[in-house]
């Protein structure tokens, strides 16, 4: 099972690829007329930012009690990213993989997933940081709108969630239980009248709550465990911004500080809250969109967008299909250390039954049974 949903996953990339040819042509036209040192230079960095995310990871699973190496967990960022893409779920096909490369490697799939929510509230706490920057610049400019505002409000209300859900774990494992299955329960009564049946397991949301708590009062009881995260995501949001500051110095376009995390900080924010993965569409519009606001041509403003798009999504995108194809080959030997020893293995069967889609339904969603 496993093999054929990787398979069927890896077609879906391919047909992502495919019917976006158009897109992909033009952004290989775009980089040829960019000076190709600097350009070169925002490729490194892409690297380095890929890694970037491999060591956020390790810390927060160093924080919960958990040891992997960053390699490792670099190639599962890179496959959930792909994951969360070709196959738009929320986020959930992402988390998945985390759980199911937990399970592999003979650690707590429940940690993994909580680590996994950990990334995300640094991540936003490290994007507010530098979008309250950017909207301090678009007030100066007198370029603030109402979206820009209403985007930024939806931010700090999901890194507030996640903050309320992540706090409740540290003080009680019972508290968070309840909580989540509250949610259960309002998911629920929204999508039984269409499934015809309860999608969210209020029992599997406990039993998840008493594993995920287990690695969140570790944190609370080492705060200082906390530091290393938010060092990471904040550099994390630097390497991307320098990537965008590159991508105008290929073109020759003028440009400042203030003119690089502002336009920085409203595409990211589409990132976030845009219904398409990864932001497709919408933060090639609003990025565009923000660069002529701060007198950049519309000519010069499309040149970047399509380079700066072009090394920050689609070059994860090819790396995330071959990361999730590498993850196939990568085994363990299992021990009852925390220190576990990664090796190149053949492929096992053993592994079909360890599904990422399985893995996630059985520490949150019921199983569907068959009728008949």
């Amino acid at each position: 099972m496993r093999k054929f949903i990787i398979a069927i996953l890896l077609l879906l990339g391919f047909l992502f690829v495919f019917f976006r040819i158009a897109e992909i042509q033009s952004i290989g036209a775009t980089l040829e007329r960019g000076d190709w040192w600097f350009l070169v230079l925002a490729f490194a960095i892409e690297g380095v930012w890929v890694l970037n995310l491999g060591a956020s990871f390790r810390s927060i699973y160093h924080a919960i009690g958990i040891e992997e190496k960053i390699g490792i967990l670099s190639l599962i960022v890179g496959a959930a990213n792909f994951i969360n893409t070709v196959a738009p779920s929320g986020g959930v096909g992402g988390l998945a993989i985390f759980m199911s490369e937990a399970r592999r490697r003979n650690y707590s799939p429940g940690k993994a997933a909580v680590g996994g929510v950990l990334f995300l509230l640094f991540d936003y706490l490290g994007l507010i940081a530098i979008v309250l920057v950017g909207i301090i610049i678009l007030v100066r400019r007198d370029d603030l709108t109402t979206v820009e505002i209403l985007a930024s409000l939806a931010l700090m209300g999901l890194a507030a969630l996640f903050a309320f859900l992540l706090k409740l774990g540290m003080q009680s494992a019972e508290a968070l239980g309840n909580a989540l299955a509250r949610m259960g329960r309002f998911i629920n009564r929204i999508l039984k009248p269409v499934l015809h049946r309860e999608y969210v397991s209020e029992e599997k949301a406990r039993e998840f709550a008493l594993e995920a708590a287990e690695g969140l009062q570790r944190m609370r009881r080492n705060p200082k465990s906390v530091i290393m995260p938010l060092i990471l995501a904040v550099t994390n949001k630097i390497w991307l911004i320098l990537i965008l500051t590159l991508t105008f110095l290929a073109f020759r376009v003028p440009l400042s500080p203030g003119t690089i995390v502002a336009c920085f900080s409203i595409g990211y924010l589409f990132v976030i809250i845009s219904p398409t993965p990864s932001g497709l569409g919408f933060v090639e519009g609003a990025l565009t969109l923000a660069m002529t606001s701060m007198y950049v041509s519309l000519e010069d403003a499309a040149l970047i967008t399509l380079s700066y798009r072009g090394i920050t999504f689609w070059i994860p995108m090819l790396y995330g299909m071959v990361s999730l194809r590498m993850l196939e080959k990568v085994g363990i030997k299992p021990n009852n250390h925390s220190d576990n020893q990664i090796e190149f293995l053949p492929e096992s069967k053993n592994d079909s039954g360890n599904g990422f889609i399985k893995s996630f339904r059985k520490h949150i969603f019921r199983k569907r049974t068959s009728e008949g």
